[in-house]
């Protein structure tokens, strides 16, 4: 049976600043805890990342004292996308590294992200040795031996011709006009230039972050304003990413939204059709059905897994397959990086529209939406969201709906990961229906939430 851990989630840690564990004393300890497990000879090297919230000033400092007191070099890479970093871990050879960011979280949350030395996120044994460790009195070697910190100056270099290496030498964005929406967060100094440096013609958004306005109405999360610019400059498709850069969200031509389960469906059909897709696709269990009936088409093996990019990458090293993702963008092409990367997710999707000529409103015919409703339910952080949907009444409510349904959709209730929120979707062919029915599954969560506090 798998212990249980106290503060690490299914991304990390993540919290509102200033309760704890998102606190400065506890980011201390936690810097020293991680120096002790990941570096035990304390001759190691991190990295630390954030993004652009006004706390990771704070938390940044107080993982350099950490780490430091553990005897462990660290080198601080200033606001930097989450995949940056995984990538420089790597390649800097370093014990492990760490972002500082709640991705898309508003600006009053924050959290630690780990990586190991092989740019992948640290596995369940790491995370419950660093829980045990906080747990510890904790030591400060001696002065001598204190761990040295230093700035790389060049990192935002180093990550954008990383990027551009992951497609083709030959390929360039000539003549293509794209709006890029960096959600005010860690990528505003990195992917416009991306795109740029290969030729495109770029309208930037969301680049002027001042630590409070991350997310704030832009992104990933809200591609509205992204919409708007792709119609207003006539472009010929839209970028969005979230907080930290790890998630993609498209807009096409007409100004029409591309998830990520549409773009995955684009990116695994051109490899499948130029024979270069090794095995299957990985999803979620909140993909969307007609990504499953597209690859079922086409006669790619397609698995679902639970909620959370962790759980795809060990699906796909466990399969031995590529190419997996969420439905919010996360997308993960590992003969191309080793974690999800919205930059890199959107080049691949660029790299195809060159090949086939073909522009995005046409590329994602390759699979038919189902309609597709999922809705919030705010819970007590204390509440048991696990205990409050294996009640009679929830438990009742999902079989009506899924009675309704008559097998032509799907119902899906589950706690958030990152957030205190029960997450509740339903998806069928008919859009009115699968609203209301939505709409009752929640009310239902809501109701018992209540009795339950």
């Amino acid at each position: 049976m798998t212990q249980e851990r106290q503060y690490f989630g299914t991304d990390g840690i993540r919290g509102r600043v200033g309760r704890y564990p998102m606190t400065p004393d506890f980011a201390l300890r936690l810097g020293w805890a991680a120096g002790r497990v990941l570096a035990p000879d304390g001759e190691g090297l991190v990295l630390i990342g954030k993004d652009t919230r006004v706390s990771g000033y704070m938390f940044e400092s107080a993982l350099e004292a950490g780490l430091s007191a553990a005897g462990v070099d660290i080198r601080l890479l200033g606001p930097m996308p989450t995949p940056a970093v995984a990538y420089l871990t790597r390649t800097f050879r370093a014990s492990a590294g760490i972002v500082i960011s709640a991705s898309h979280n508003p600006y009053y949350d924050n959290g630690f992200k780990f990586f190991c030395t092989n740019g992948n996120k640290l596995p369940d044994p790491v995370e419950l040795a660093i829980e045990a460790t906080l747990g510890q009195p904790m030591e400060t070697v001696d002065s001598a031996d204190l761990g040295k910190v230093e700035r790389v100056v060049d990192a935002a270099g180093r990550y954008i011709e990383f990027c551009k290496s992951t497609i083709p030498t030959g390929t360039h964005l000539h003549g293509l006009r794209i709006v890029v929406d960096c959600a005010n967060g860690a990528t505003y100094a990195v992917a416009p230039h991306v795109f740029e440096e290969l030729g495109a013609e770029v309208i930037p958004v969301g680049v002027r972050p001042d630590g409070f306005n991350i997310n704030e109405g832009c992104g990933a999360l809200h591609p509205r304003e992204l919409q708007a610019a792709v119609l207003a400059h006539k472009a010929d498709l839209g970028i969005a990413l979230d907080g930290d850069g790890d998630r993609l969200i498209l807009v096409d031509e007409r100004g029409d939204v591309v998830d990520g389960d549409q773009a995955l469906c684009i990116i695994a059909l051109a490899r499948h059709r130029d024979g270069i897709l090794q095995g299957g696709v990985v999803g979620t269990l909140m993909s969307n059905l007609g990504l499953e009936q597209a690859m079922e088409s086409a006669g790619i093996p397609f698995r679902r897994v639970a909620v959370g990019d962790r759980y795809v990458m060990e699906a796909l090293h466990h399969e031995g397959w590529l190419l997996g993702g969420e439905s919010s963008g996360h997308l993960i092409c590992l003969d191309r990086t080793c974690t999800g990367d919205g930059i890199i997710s959107a080049l691949q999707i660029l790299e195809v529209m060159g090949t086939t000529g073909r522009p995005l409103s046409e590329l994602q015919r390759g699979m038919e939406k189902y309609p597709q409703t999922l809705l919030n339910v705010p819970v007590n952080p204390s509440a048991r969201p696990h205990g409050l949907l294996d009640t009679q009444t929830v438990r009742e409510a999902v079989r009506d709906a899924e009675s309704t349904l008559s097998g032509r959709g799907r119902v899906l209730l589950r706690p958030s990961g990152t957030e205190p929120l029960v997450r509740v979707m339903v998806e069928g062919s008919d859009m009115a229906l699968v609203g209301r029915l939505a709409q009752d599954l929640a009310d239902c969560v809501r109701h018992a939430a209540e009795r339950a506090s």
